[in-house]
């Protein structure tokens, strides 16, 4: 089940993700780097999430969908 939550959250944050930082990707980058982000923000605000519960899961999330872009952005996007 935790995977299911993982691939449904980062759908969700790779959505945002590319809208607040202004991206037009296809469906299935926008997962990938929700569900890479995902992976990344849970890894570095777990403490967090054990502070404050569901929340800081999904704003992890975003966050790693977030540096996700930035790096594909910066060093893959400008080839």
């Amino acid at each position: 089940m935790p995977v299911l939550f993982l691939i449904i959250i980062g759908a969700a944050a790779g959505f945002i993700a590319t809208r607040l930082m202004k991206v037009e990707t296809d469906i299935i980058t926008t997962i990938f780097i929700g569900i890479a982000g995902a992976l990344i923000g849970g890894l570095v605000l777990r403490v967090l999430l054990t502070v404050t519960g569901m929340a800081a899961g999904v704003i992890g999330a975003i966050l790693g969908a977030m540096l996700l872009i930035w790096l594909y952005q910066t060093y893959i996007a400008r080839k």
